[in-house]
């Protein structure tokens, strides 16, 4: 959230911010008027707390003085003082309310290097990685739904049929697959100094609120009935909200959390989504990496995350490239983004490399600065005897496991039909070294000529 003075302050640049990114929903006007409204209703309480208390120190001397029909009449008026002061403090408290409610609805400010554009075509490839060395594919790389299907560790219909569309069973080789990522990516950012968080689930609309998922993104997530909990739509939240109005010292930082969570979305704001495989699901397993720092060293430990983060597709051997976001599609949230795509090369897509596939978002490397920050209340001490500042926050995935899933299926698989295991994974699959499929069970596979 930007604060009241920053908006006052920096009224052309937080113009300039939401020009860049085509925020049409926010009347800036509107709001700075709002703020001018609350100010005068404060000041105008001010005076009239003023006045009536230089009326109640005369009250006593014109009794004193024998004076008391002046007395009456000051009581009178300090009477008439207090109701006008109930009444427009209750005006300032209403419009503080819809001022603290604009201000939510306002995105961040971005950081000067990040490029201009107006959506998703104008985001910057940065650069590629392992496109140098690919293995040998199949001459027809078969889809990740397919091939799932055929090696029976994706079943789509039966989770459909537990829980609707948009959500999956991963079987046998497929669910231990994931669950050896899982523990891979956290072993990884272990080495790399993160501090293991498990964090609660359900997630109170404070805490979303603390990080920016509400107001503006409420249809997207997934409430509980007749409760203020949320299912977690990311690990973020949770484990952004663990220090909210704390106070933490400059020895704590940086503060590198990492976290295993299943996360829940509806994407109802989510255009052109994806009904077949798991490229975009209503559940889905993640590990994130969310770091607390000073602000003088956030952009150069944002350096460092994204690094940590690419660590991980580095030891899978996964080919991907490096997009720096543009004004026009960053997130509503970010003061920078810098997003890693894996490569999938087994459905064509308009915008994939030469070599045909389409990419994958696995990560979104962000810098908040102090924008959830302000919202949440994170603060810290620079040093004992000094006041208290805001912190920066940045977040990553390492990584968004559907969609990693999806490119070892179709960039590991082989001619025979078969998925080698990443060599990095082996260890954590018992020295498994592929993925042979299971036999299909029930009287469905019989009629499909899956059994005999």
């Amino acid at each position: 959230m930007l604060s009241r003075q920053f908006l006052r302050d920096h009224t052309e640049a937080v113009r300039e911010a939401l020009a860049a990114r085509g925020a049409d929903d926010v009347d800036l006007d509107a709001v700075l008027a709002l703020d001018e409204e609350w100010r005068a209703a404060k000041n105008r309480g001010d005076e009239l707390r003023h006045e009536r208390n230089e009326i109640s120190s005369r009250i006593g001397e014109l009794k004193a003085a024998g004076e008391d029909e002046e007395a009456e009449e000051a009581i009178e008026r300090s009477s008439e003082l207090k109701n006008e002061i109930d009444e427009i403090e209750d005006r300032a408290d209403d419009l503080e309310a819809d001022l603290d409610e604009a201000l939510l609805r306002i995105p961040n400010v971005l950081h000067d290097s990040v490029p201009a554009g107006e959506d998703e075509s104008d985001n910057v490839e940065l650069r590629r990685e392992g496109f140098g060395e690919l293995r040998e594919l199949p001459e027809d790389v078969t889809p990740h739904y397919d091939l799932g299907e055929e090696l029976d560790v994706l079943d789509f219909e039966r989770g459909a049929k537990v829980s609707g569309g948009g959500f999956y069973f991963l079987k046998g080789d497929g669910a231990r697959l994931e669950h050896a990522l899982i523990q891979f990516m956290l072993d990884v950012h272990r080495e790399q100094d993160y501090v293991d968080i498990f964090p609660p689930i359900p997630i109170s609309s404070e805490s979303m609120t603390g990080t920016g998922q509400l107001p503006k993104f409420a249809d997207d997530a997934y409430k509980l009935d007749d409760e203020d909990l949320w299912l977690c739509p990311t690990a973020e939240v949770p484990v952004t909200n663990m220090y909210a109005d704390d106070i933490l010292l400059r020895d704590d930082l940086p503060l590198k959390h990492q976290a295993y969570t299943p996360n829940f979305r509806q994407e109802a704001g989510e255009h052109g989504t994806e009904t077949r495989g798991i490229v975009r699901v209503h559940q889905f397993n993640k590990v994130e990496m969310v770091n607390f720092v000073e602000p003088e060293s956030s952009y150069e430990r944002f350096e460092g995350l994204l690094d940590e983060a690419e660590e991980v597709l580095r030891r899978l051997d996964l080919p991907y490239r490096v997009l720096e976001i543009c004004a026009g599609d960053i997130g509503f949230k970010a003061a920078k983004q810098v997003d890693l795509e894996l490569w999938a090369p087994g459905d064509d897509m308009d915008d994939g490399p030469a070599e045909g596939g389409r990419w994958l978002e696995v990560s979104s490397v962000s810098n908040f600065e102090a924008f959830q920050a302000r919202r949440a209340g994170l603060r810290y001490r620079p040093e004992r005897h000094e006041s208290t500042e805001y912190l920066h926050t940045l977040n990553a995935s390492g990584l968004a496991l559907p969609r990693v899933m999806v490119a070892i299926l179709e960039y590991y698989q082989n001619d025979d039909g078969t998925v080698t295991v990443p060599e990095a994974l082996q260890p954590y699959l018992g020295g498994q070294e592929r993925i042979e499929g299971h036999e299909p069970v029930g009287e469905s596979a019989v009629g499909a000529g899956k059994k005999e």
